[in-house]
């Protein structure tokens, strides 16, 4: 890490460490912003979007039948700007398709444990407000039992991190974090403004809780995906978010050079409007097209449940379907909780209405899909989700 790179003072300082190399200590938050008009602009267009969307949330007549597959989503689309190739389909099938042998086992089981660690996160804040202890609880459930459980989960490293390309070294690195005996004292501030309240608005004091985060790095591995999730544990706990829609994975992954070169930029030159803009632009984008999508759905969902009038377990299996399009009779029988017979009955129904296709092509330990749920899902670009 070069010294001379770190230019703004008031951001932070670059020190030498205990081994010779140098690393950053950012200074605790908030720093002193300006708020100009397109600051001001992007804070309201933001702060419109996500209240469109917590509306949507408290009005859903289910909101469990949009939250299942969006935390799926974000589980895929986080884990993947970490490595993870699983896709989407892949952790939908796995769920449903008992047996079946995923491609890549550790990858799903790092998304698995993403979904598992978000859940839990939102069940938590009920008992417990967003805080180191919670962050610990979030690791530790993030890494269990996949590649990165060597990196202590649940406890904050006791050793020097880096960050840079594939094979960089503490000299070679682009940025060093925090050094151990320095992390407390920084977490501890971090820790300090995040409980604050009233004191700059939520969306930035989110934005800045999630940039101090991925600066101080506190994990071994990780980081990244904590750091995410925290955004939408933070939108919730404020009472921003009624429900957990909003997830800036994907818009994260699209910019993702940007995204770096925002963070890095706040400790080198203290370029906070900077990484501001980016994040209330992920928020704004990113909450429109949750709402759009949602819509999608609903009235997908609505229209199917009127061409299956008369049919109230076939009505049922649809809500199932917005759950995981992926269908097998034995699922359809444990969920509508009727014989092998009744259950193949429905999923032939939805099969002869072209609701679901099935996609082995076997007579046996068939899987059917409702592809144009998958295709909302996934957000396929093209044409619109057919009756």
């Amino acid at each position: 890490m070069n010294p001379t790179d770190f230019r703004a003072s008031e951001t932070g300082r670059v020190i030498r460490a205990r081994g010779g190399y140098h690393a950053f200590i950012p200074a605790p938050l908030p720093p002193k912003l300006s708020y100009d008009d397109e600051l001001v602009l992007a804070l309201s267009r933001a702060d419109a979007a996500l209240s469109e969307l917590s509306g949507l949330g408290r009005h859903l007549p289910n909101p469990h039948l949009l939250i299942a597959p969006y935390v799926r989503r974000e589980a895929v689309l986080s884990s993947r700007i970490e490595g993870t190739t699983t896709s989407l389909a892949e952790l939908l099938l796995d769920e449903v398709a008992a047996g079946s042998t995923p491609r890549d086992p550790d990858d799903v089981q790092e998304v698995r444990n993403y979904v598992t660690a978000l859940q839990y996160g939102v069940t938590r804040l009920r008992t417990l407000p967003l805080s180191l202890r919670l962050v610990r609880e979030l690791h530790a459930r993030l890494m269990k039992g996949v590649r990165g459980e060597h990196a202590t989960p649940g406890e904050f490293r006791r050793s020097q991190n880096w960050i840079g390309a594939p094979g960089s070294t503490l000299e070679t690195a682009v940025y060093v974090p925090p050094p151990v005996e320095h992390l407390m004292e920084v977490l501890g501030a971090w820790e300090q403004f995040l409980h604050e309240r009233n004191r700059v608005p939520d969306l930035v004091q989110c934005a800045l809780v999630h940039e101090q985060f991925e600066t101080i790095h506190p994990f071994l591995d990780g980081n990244g995906r904590v750091g995410r999730l925290l955004i939408t544990l933070f939108l919730i706990e404020r009472g921003r978010l009624s429900q957990p829609l909003l997830y800036l994975s994907a818009y994260i992954e699209q910019h993702r050079r940007e995204y770096y070169d925002s963070l890095q930029a706040v400790r080198t030159d203290g370029a906070w409007k900077g990484w501001l803009g980016f994040f209330l632009s992920g928020v704004e984008q990113t909450a429109r097209d949750a709402v759009s999508q949602a819509g999608k759905l609903m009235d997908l969902r609505e229209r199917w449940r009127r061409r299956l009038v008369g049919s109230p377990k076939a009505i049922e299996l649809v809500d199932a379907l917005l759950v995981n399009p992926y269908m097998t009779v034995a699922r359809a029988q444990r969920l509508l909780k009727v014989s092998n017979p009744t259950a193949r009955q429905v999923v032939s129904r939805l099969e002869k209405l072209k609701l679901l296709s099935e996609i082995t092509g076997r007579a046996w330990g068939r899987l059917y899909l409702a592809r144009p749920i998958l295709r909302i899902i996934e957000r396929i670009r093209g044409r619109d989700a057919e009756d």
